[in-house]
């Protein structure tokens, strides 16, 4: 089920249509991903669930504008990221997107409040400092703050990289597999910290998992199964 109180949905911030993802291999021709098409409405929460292999994280990849499909449209904030470079690319989603991955990708040689400030200071931003201290404080990590990776458990570190990924206020968070890592506890603690971001700043949530109680958290969802859409969940939008 769904989170009793969803974010309010407003406009189509991320639109597929007939996504394919082929690529060549010593076998010939591999399809990871077959005719895919998808939407979803900014400040809404979306799940893609599928088996390992069913092309949940290639999808989430074009999705991101991190690699380009093979054929088919994907919109990003009415952007065509197929007809965009690298680096204009890499300009939308450094304007508009956040990141949480499975494996923390923290920088060892930093503090949490170090790396979350990272990708303000590459941006030029002067109050860096301060604006992670207060993502950190909003994944109560504030004790923390002066802390190495090394010195934080897995659920601390995956929280150090949620503050990172929303410090800079994207409007589109995603996640693959962000609980994977985690035991049970950890996990849930981590996803009620997405969500809240969700609900509080109507992030969107795009997330990764193959975790169906995570999933069901979500207000939509789509299953890929071999490359394909097979199901949708109860409330998708007919498209």
């Amino acid at each position: 089920m769904s989170d009793s109180s969803p974010a309010v949905v407003g406009n189509v911030l991320l639109d597929a249509r007939d996504v394919s993802k082929s690529v060549r291999g010593p076998e010939g021709q591999l399809d990871i991903l077959r005719g895919v098409t998808l939407q979803v409405q900014t400040g809404e929460s979306f799940a893609i669930v599928g088996a390992s292999g069913s092309g949940k994280t290639t999808l989430l990849g074009l999705l991101a504008g991190l690699d380009t499909p093979s054929s088919g449209h994907i919109a990003l904030d009415n952007h065509a990221l197929e007809q965009m470079d690298e680096e204009a690319r890499a300009d939308l989603r450094r304007r508009l997107v956040g990141f949480v991955f499975q494996s923390f990708h923290l920088l060892p040689a930093l503090t949490a409040e170090e790396n979350v400030m990272l990708p303000l200071e590459l941006e030029g931003s002067d109050d860096a400092r301060s604006r992670a201290r207060a993502a950190l404080d909003a994944v109560g990590l504030t004790p923390r703050r002066r802390h190495y990776p090394a010195q934080l458990s897995g659920g601390e570190q995956q929280r150090v990289a949620i503050a990172r990924a929303f410090v800079h206020g994207p409007r589109l968070l995603f996640a693959d597999e962000p609980t994977g890592n985690l035991d049970q506890r950890t996990g849930h603690h981590v996803s009620d910290l997405l969500f809240a971001l969700n609900h509080d700043h109507r992030t969107t949530l795009v997330l990764v998992t193959h975790d169906p109680l995570l999933a069901e958290r979500c207000a939509r969802r789509v299953e890929l199964h071999e490359g394909r859409v097979v199901t949708r969940g109860a409330a998708e939008l007919t498209i």
